[in-house]
């Protein structure tokens, strides 16, 4: 039996209020931290954790820090990425309603290692609730001497602002989150030189998602064997899952990390709504999607690499045998061509191509040789994108193309979609 530890406090009334959050040890961690580890410390015993960014890349955290160089005479800045933009995904904004003071207690963990006085939170402006709890989480912070000048009476002190987002889905790239932050219109940043070196005004600056900042303080008070304990030691710890789609039991669920796919829908989601599983997307709608017939692969970052996926945010996407693909092909292609930046000539254009394809397909005027013409397009963006979402995209469509192309053909030869 799995013990929460991110979600165990949910149900829990009032359990945004930093009351709550201290009556089940809150903030122990940072005291902690701050009275007996150094800097350094703290960022192999990170390590040592092998906790892996939650936020979909997968990067180890503690050697993320451990990239921001020492005595440049610059500010360190702390950003917290709680844009959440990819469909299929809810796991930040819950814990940032129901528990805003696990992910502040991380920031802050994390803000004492790398040695940075201001962090900033990015948070999608949809978000309202979210928003407002975190807030008001970080005025009762400040009340309680948690944030501000000398912390816990320790020459540590450290501020935190929250930035709103506007809704565009490519700030869930780093770079472009952090041209959001300085004013400007969000565009990736070419990488070499990376944030860690220079980031956020060309200072050092990490960037976490908000469920990585809320692993940190379990991390502390429990220890780095028992993180490690769960999951496969190659990407340990505690994950949130976000089941949704044609699922008997859709919601947020906190399993093991490399629990099977099968087992996480089958078994604790209730398999599907009606009829029997066709294919599951595991990483919101950028991982492409596994047919039934491979369900029995870890959800890790590394099972899914290898099944030609990716852990992603963990938004697990359920169709079942009255899902159309190509029309799933088509919402998530028109989704990012929506959401392409346009900075790029593969993504911009190439995406618009694919969703112009995909439209005709759908509905029913499609040819033999756009099926053809749709695999030249993903070759065509995949790898030639400036950044992740031109590759998401193509990856995304190529695995609906390889997995169902029978379903495209038929949508040719009846001369309509056999699914409505």
């Amino acid at each position: 039996m799995f013990d929460k530890v991110l979600l165990k406090n949910m149900e829990t009334p009032g359990s945004h209020l930093i009351t709550s959050y201290e009556a089940h040890g809150g903030y122990e961690s940072l005291a902690k931290v701050l009275k007996g580890y150094s800097p350094g410390d703290l960022i192999e015993l990170v390590k040592d954790a092998n906790l892996k960014g939650r936020g979909g890349a997968g990067f180890p955290t503690g050697l993320k820090w451990s990239f921001v160089p020492k005595d440049t005479g610059k500010p360190v800045y702390l950003c917290c990425n709680a844009d959440e933009s990819e469909p299929g995904t809810f796991k930040d904004r819950a814990l940032m309603e129901k528990d805003p003071h696990m992910m502040i207690e991380g920031m802050l963990i994390a803000a004492y290692a790398i040695g940075a006085e201001i962090s900033y939170i990015y948070i999608r402006g949809e978000y309202t609730l979210s928003i407002e709890r975190v807030e008001e989480a970080l005025k009762q912070a400040y009340a309680k001497g948690l944030l501000g000048k000398n912390i816990l009476s320790t020459d540590f002190s450290h501020d935190i602002y929250v930035h709103l987002g506007a809704g565009a889905y490519i700030c869930g790239e780093e770079t472009a989150l952090l041209e959001s932050i300085e004013g400007r219109r969000a565009q990736p940043k070419l990488k070499p030189p990376f944030p860690a070196v220079a980031g956020l005004y060309e200072c050092p600056t990490v960037i976490n998602n908000v469920e990585t900042f809320a692993c940190l303080p379990h991390i502390i008070e429990r220890g780095v064997e028992w993180f490690r304990g769960i999951g496969p030691d190659a990407s340990p710890g505690p994950k949130l899952y976000c089941l949704s789609g044609r699922v008997r039991k859709p919601g947020l669920y906190e399993l093991p990390m490399g629990i099977s796919l099968r087992e996480l829908v089958e078994n604790h989601a209730g398999g599907a709504r009606s009829g029997t599983i066709k294919a599951v997307i595991p990483g919101g709608v950028s991982a492409p999607m596994i047919p039934e017939c491979d369900l029995d692969v870890g959800m890790d970052f590394d099972s899914l690499a290898a099944a030609g996926s990716m852990l992603g945010s963990a938004g697990v996407i359920v169709l079942d045998d009255a899902a159309c693909v190509v029309r799933v092909a088509m919402c998530t292609m028109d989704f990012f061509n929506e959401e392409s930046c346009g900075k790029c000539t593969p993504c911009r254009e190439g995406n618009d191509w694919a969703s112009k394809v995909l439209h005709r397909l759908e509905a029913g005027a499609g040819r033999r040789e756009d099926i053809d013409q749709l695999e030249f397009l993903c070759e065509g963006i995949f790898g030639n994108s400036f950044c992740a979402l031109g590759d998401a995209a193509a990856w995304s469509l190529g695995a609906a193309l390889k997995h169902f192309r029978g379903e495209f053909e038929r949508h040719i030869d009846e001369g309509k979609c056999p699914f409505h």
